[in-house]
């Protein structure tokens, strides 16, 4: 019975690596650029800012109901870094934007020819024979697909200088419904693995 489950283990640790390597492999890339002149562990607190497209723009932001899953969601990656949140003096200001786009995707399926039974007349042998032809690929049929595309993006500033020292951001293709926090934290995840 022993000797089973070893073989079970033995078995099973090859299948989970290589789900571990696929799930790994369908991540989306996320960038991002860093002052090469700052150390990140020099910094222990930070603060959030707002930011808006211009000084007068008073209106609220499309994407507002993704503002506590970004905020949840790099709050927990900050405190890995054993960043501290705070309200007053932060070493850091950090803001966010998330945009989402419509775009249209190309996509293409192959085409195959519908398989056909064809008969001929043999004389010598005074009958019908069937000949079969099988389906065949003619091509491509290309047809556009809306889709969504949402791209977070994470900016660091130096409290005292107000000079960007860290950003990054990914895009992910979002489903029907839109940005939903799964997709956002999925999103922070990517961009602090790249940090």
């Amino acid at each position: 019975m022993d000797t089973t489950m070893h073989m079970k283990r033995i078995i099973a640790l090859p299948i989970l690596l290589l789900f571990v390597f696929l799930m790994a492999g369908c991540s989306t890339p996320a960038y991002v650029e860093k002052d090469d002149g700052v150390n990140l562990s020099s910094y222990k607190t930070y603060m959030w800012v707002e930011t808006m497209p211009s000084q007068n723009n008073e209106s609220k932001r499309a994407t507002a109901f993704a503002d506590l899953s970004v905020h949840n969601s790099v709050n927990a990656e900050l405190q890995k870094w054993g960043w501290v949140e705070v309200r007053d003096n932060p070493d850091v200001l950090i803001s966010y934007d998330v945009l989402v786009e419509r775009n249209v995707e190309t996509q293409k399926d192959a085409v195959y020819s519908q398989p056909i039974t064809r008969y001929y007349y043999n004389a010598y042998r005074r009958a019908w024979i069937p000949i079969y032809y099988p389906s065949q690929f003619v091509g491509y049929q290309e047809y556009e697909t809306p889709v969504k595309d949402g791209t977070i993006t994470i900016t660091i500033f130096d409290a005292k200088t107000d000079k960007k020292i860290w950003q990054g951001w990914t895009t992910e293709r979002l489903s029907s419904s839109g940005i939903n926090d799964l997709d956002v934290k999925k999103s922070v995840r990517n961009i602090f693995k790249e940090a």
